[in-house]
C-alpha cells in the first residue's frame, strides 16, 4: 500500500483517487479552491463539456457511468447556424445514433468528488495550496501546513503548481502556446413556455469564419453558450464595449438568438474573457532532489492541456486514468517503473490529439457551413456504408471509440488518401462526360 499525494480535486484528480484507491493506495487530495459543492460557482467558468466514450468508459469502469450520465443531455450532431438562410443539421455518426453528451463541469466535477470522498482510503483536503514538494508545503488559511507521501501526482490542471515547482527545481521543460483567441460564455434561456429554445439534440455552432459560437444544452433548458473570438482587432473581445455595440454587433453576426438572451449585455460585460492555449512539457515524472527522493508526476491538462475544440479535455484525462491504472497493473503497483511507462505509452496519444484539436477549431470556424465541406462530409459517409468498418470518419474514431489518438491520427491520414483518390476519379470522369458532351 502506497501513501499517494493527488494535487487537485477537479475532474482528473477526483477520479484517480477512485482508481487508486480501488488498487488499496491511500489517497489523500489537496484542493487549493474551497469545496466546489459548498460555494457558487465562478461566473462564466462554466463552460460545458462534452463526454464521449473515452470519459465514459473511465467511468464505466468504476461504476459511475449511470450516476454521472443523468444529468448529461446527449447530442447526436452539429446544428449549424447561418447568418441567413435555413439551419443545417450534420449528424456525428453514419447511423446518427450515436451522441456526445452535453454536461456541466460543475455538475460532473461534484459527482466525482462526492465519489471520491465516499471511497474508503481517499480524503479529500480544501483550500491547501502547493508551495513546495520536498517535503509537501501548502499554504492554507490558518498558515503553512506540511506533509508527507510516498509519491505525488499533479492533477491541478493548465495552470499546474506541481508543474511549477518541476520546472523551478529544473526537473522538467515546458511551452505554453496560447491562441490569438479567447472564449466568454453567454446564457440562452429557456422559451417562454418553459421548453428548449432550440434543439436540444445538438451542438449549435455559428460558424463566422475568422470567429463562432456554439451552444450546449442544460438540463434546466437553457444552453451555455461559447464564443470564440480573437481577442484584439475588428470584430473581437477588444473591440465590443458599450451595450449598443454589443446589440448592435450580436444582431448583425448572430440574429437568430439575440431575443434567446435577455441577459446579452450583463452576461458579455461581467464575464470574463478565458485563455486558450496548449501545454507542453516533458518529462511527466520525475524524483525529487530532497533527502526523500519522492517519485512526482503529472496528469491530465497538467501534463497536457489542449484547446476545446474536439471536446476531449476531461475524456483525455479520465483516458489518462485509465492508462495509469492499467500501468499500474503491469509493474505490480510499483509507482518508480509505472510513471515512466505511463508517459512512454501516453506522450504519442495526447500530441495526437493536440494537434487535432486546433486542427478541428478552423474546421468548425470556418468549414462546416461550406458546400465544399459538406461534399466531403458526404463522401466520407458513402464510403462508410460501401466498407463497414474498413472506413470509418476521423469524428467517430475519437469520440466513439477508445482507439488512441496516435492510431485515429494514421489511420486517418491513410483514408484521406483513400478519400483523396475517390474524388480523383469522380472528377475525371466528370471531366471525361464533358469533353465527350463537348465532341458531340
Amino acid at each position: 500500500m502506497t501513501d499517494v499525494a493527488v494535487i487537485g480535486a477537479g475532474l482528473t484528480g477526483s477520479l484517480l483517487a477512485c482508481f487508486l484507491a480501488r488498487r488499496g493506495h491511500t489517497v489523500t487530495v489537496y484542493e487549493r479552491r474551497p469545496d466546489p459543492r459548498t460555494t457558487a460557482a465562478e461566473r462564466g467558468r462554466s463552460i460545458n463539456l462534452a463526454l464521449s466514450e473515452r470519459g465514459i468508459d473511465a467511468l464505466r469502469r468504476i461504476g459511475l457511468e449511470q450516476r454521472v450520465l443523468v444529468d448529461a443531455l446527449p447530442m447526436r450532431g452539429r446544428m449549424i447556424h447561418p447568418v441567413a438562410g435555413e439551419l443545417d443539421f450534420q449528424q456525428y455518426s453514419l447511423d446518427g445514433q450515436r451522441a456526445i453528451n452535453s454536461i456541466s463541469r460543475g455538475l460532473l466535477n461534484n459527482a466525482l468528488l462526492d465519489a471520491a470522498a465516499a471511497t474508503p482510503g481517499v480524503s479529500v483536503v480544501f483550500e491547501h495550496r502547493l508551495t513546495g514538494l520536498d517535503p509537501l508545503v501548502f499554504a492554507t488559511p490558518d498558515g503553512e501546513v506540511r506533509a508527507s507521501a510516498d509519491v505525488v501526482i499533479g492533477a491541478d490542471g493548465a495552470g499546474s503548481a506541481v508543474r511549477g515547482e518541476l520546472l523551478g527545481l529544473g526537473l522538467l521543460d515546458e511551452s505554453v502556446d496560447f491562441l490569438d483567441y479567447g472564449y466568454k460564455e453567454l446564457t440562452i434561456a429557456a422559451g417562454p413556455d418553459g421548453d428548449f429554445a432550440l434543439d436540444p439534440g445538438a451542438l449549435h455552432i455559428w460558424p463566422r469564419g475568422t470567429s463562432m459560437m456554439i451552444a450546449l444544452p442544460n438540463p434546466d433548458r437553457t444552453f451555455t453558450c461559447t464564443l470564440f473570438w480573437p481577442n484584439g482587432g475588428t470584430s473581437s473581445f477588444a473591440s465590443l464595449g458599450s451595450p449598443a455595440a454589443i446589440e448592435r454587433h450580436f444582431r448583425a453576426v448572430y440574429p437568430d438568438v439575440v431575443p434567446l438572451m435577455p441577459d446579452l449585455v450583463d452576461d458579455y460585460r461581467l464575464n470574463p474573457v478565458g485563455l486558450l492555449g496548449t501545454v507542453r512539457c516533458g518529462p511527466w515524472q520525475a524524483t525529487t532532489p530532497g533527502g526523500s527522493g519522492i517519485p512526482v508526476a503529472l496528469i491530465g491538462d497538467a501534463a497536457h492541456a489542449i484547446v476545446p475544440f474536439y471536446g476531449q479535455g476531461a475524456n483525455c484525462g479520465f483516458e489518462d486514468c485509465v492508462v495509469l491504472d492499467r500501468v499500474l497493473d503491469e509493474t505490480g503497483d510499483d509507482f518508480a517503473a509505472a510513471l515512466p511507462l505511463f508517459e512512454a505509452r501516453r506522450r504519442d496519444d495526447v500530441e495526437a490529439i493536440a494537434t487535432m484539436a486546433l486542427n478541428n477549431f478552423v474546421e468548425m470556424r470556418d468549414k462546416v457551413a461550406s458546400p465544399v465541406f459538406q461534399l466531403g462530409k458526404k463522401i466520407e459517409h458513402a464510403l462508410e456504408r460501401a466498407l463497414p468498418g474498413r472506413y470509418v470518419s476521423r469524428y467517430e474514431l475519437v469520440s466513439f471509440s477508445t482507439t488512441p489518438y496516435a492510431r485515429v491520427r494514421d489511420r486517418v491520414r491513410r483514408q484521406h488518401q483513400v478519400l483523396g483518390a475517390v474524388g480523383a476519379l469522380m472528377l475525371g470522369a466528370l471531366g471525361a462526360a464533358v469533353v465527350k458532351g463537348w465532341r458531340r
